[in-house]
């Protein structure tokens, strides 16, 4: 994850580790708020039946009372399409909450098509966390001076201190970040999942592209997903842009922006048709192409109260814990950052010894944009193996990531996903690491449904393939071996795949810091 890329490197800073150790240290109160500001009060809307999205699973709805639809979104380019589908067939209200929301090419369309629903009369709310927000106040508060767009900043830093002084000075509070992804249209349609706004999300980075998945969801569930953002939305950490920026934007400043965001996209190297991409998934719903699975399902989330309350449990982690103590067969996950901690691997060991196959897959130090994630990782891989869990390691160097451009990219992990017993299913935002469990607010969505435990099942046999990850497992003298093929030969490694004798000497060095609190 980019955006957590950039957090760590923040804590863990170029010119030493000092000032991370000092920081951990650091338990200041919370930072001054902005000045008094004015804030409008909203909620999702309530005439959804009125509205194209909804109309368009109307019948199945009738025909699956009490029951929601659901599909997944297992390739990058396909997610991107039901985004910016999603915002085109919005008629009255857009929600949108993310983590990160990068200045780059999807970030871009990502902007105009928003615009575009908002020239329409659309009625767009906006909450990004303030540590993933790519743009910056300025080109915010131009964007949020559209009189149908309103953005709010979760958690905001202060804006007189560099993001270093913030992490010194307020290390309690602005270490809580808001990871939820979150997108509803007309509170008919929502996309939840581990994608945030940004190329890397959508198969169209040049450098590194991640194997990801969304679930979009239909039917009542929906209404359960906008009284989560209605929470968020309201909830005094969630500051107005305005509040933040010391001088007003008007239309004058919109204007530039639509210019300068005009300009940008015109010069895009954007590496796919989107038009045709649209035309197509409006063909395919039309021809009821892509069915929905109709299913019970919730979502599950963190109270962002968190930030206050230290030492508030996950949500998530509970229901996931409850989830274990049921289990009559499998689990099956992957975790982008998965750092087990020694409950964890007591949890998976007690799994195991009930005779519940353990399958996980997370990413090889290779393919991993964390290098921290990685070493907390790698502490526990010896002991989930002796415990007999099926481990497997992300290549970095996989085609299972698309690969839009001719360049070659690094591919990455970044999914989410936890399949019970092959009968129901969690996807969202929440790695199993103590990030995702005790500092960050997560969100996902729980599905009760064999057909799309099915589904979800073939996106993740498909990524324990030779070609795709390494198997960890432990050599005749206890040693880590990692298993794969070599141009369709197998292949053996005694050490961490493709990663550089600097990355495995780093990786060493934060194993023996008292970091993994934060990771």
């Amino acid at each position: 994850m980019i955006g957590r890329k950039s957090l760590l490197a923040t804590l863990l800073p170029t010119n030493g580790l000092l000032l991370w150790l000092a920081g951990s240290l650091v338990l200041a109160g919370c930072a001054s708020a902005p000045p008094d500001y004015t804030k409008t009060t909203s909620v999702a809307l309530q005439d959804y039946h009125s509205t194209y999205l909804d109309q368009l699973t109307a019948e199945q709805q009738a025909a699956n009372p009490g029951k929601s639809g659901f599909a997944l979104l297992t390739s990058g380019n396909d997610a991107f399409v039901h985004r910016m589908g999603m915002i085109d067939n919005t008629e009255k209200t857009l929600d949108v909450q993310v983590y990160i929301w990068a200045l780059d090419e999807t970030g871009r369309l990502f902007a105009e098509r928003v615009l575009m629903a908002a020239d329409r009369g659309v009625r767009v709310r906006l909450l990004v966390d303030d540590f993933g927000l790519g743009p910056s106040d300025d080109g915010v508060a131009a964007f949020s001076a559209h009189p149908n767009i309103e953005v709010r900043i979760f958690n905001p830093l202060s804006r007189s201190r560099s993001t270093a002084a913030n992490f010194l000075f307020d290390f309690r509070r602005v270490n809580h970040r808001m990871h939820n992804k979150i997108m509803l249209g007309d509170n008919a349609m929502a996309i939840v999942g581990g994608r945030n706004m940004g190329d890397h999300y959508f198969d169209v980075a040049m450098d590194t592209n991640f194997r990801d998945l969304d679930i979009v969801a239909m039917g009542p569930i929906v209404r359960e997903i906008s009284t989560v953002f209605d929470y968020f939305w309201q909830g005094e950490w969630s500051v107005p842009i305005d509040a933040l920026v010391p001088e007003s934007f008007d239309a004058a400043d919109l204007a530039e922006l639509r210019k300068r965001l005009a300009q940008d996209i015109a010069n895009s190297q954007y590496p796919y048709s989107l038009d045709d991409d649209l035309q197509a998934l409006y063909q395919s719903l039309a021809d009821n192409g892509r069915p929905l699975v109709w299913a019970s399902g919730m979502i599950v989330w963190d109270d962002p109260q968190r930030i206050i309350d230290e030492g508030q449990t996950s949500t998530i982690s509970r229901g996931l814990g409850n989830k274990l103590d049921s289990l009559q067969q499998s689990l099956t996950l992957e975790s982008a950052y998965f750092v087990p901690g020694d409950n964890g691997v007591k949890a998976i060991s007690s799994l195991i010894e009930r005779g519940i196959d353990v399958r996980i897959m997370t990413n090889s130090l290779a393919s991993n944009d964390v290098l921290a994630a990685h070493a907390g990782y790698s502490s526990y891989r010896r002991q989930l193996l002796e415990a007999g869990a099926n481990l497997y390691e992300l290549r970095a160097d996989t085609n299972v990531v698309q690969k839009a451009w001719k360049a070659e990219s690094r591919a990455g992990l970044h999914t989410k996903a936890f399949i019970f017993d092959d009968d129901s299913l969690f996807v969202g935002s929440y790695n199993l690491d103590p990030r995702s469990t005790n500092i960050n607010t997560e969100a996902g969505v729980y599905v009760e449904s064999k057909e799309l435990a099915r589904r979800l099942r073939n996106y993740m046999d498909a990524g324990v393939t030779p070609q795709t990850s390494y198997r960890v497992t432990l050599d005749e003298n206890n040693e880590l071996l990692w298993q794969s093929e070599e141009n369709g030969q197998p292949a053996q490694f005694t050490s961490d795949p493709l990663s550089t004798a600097w990355q495995r000497f780093m990786a060493g060095v934060i194993r023996l810091l008292p970091i993994e609190s934060q990771l």
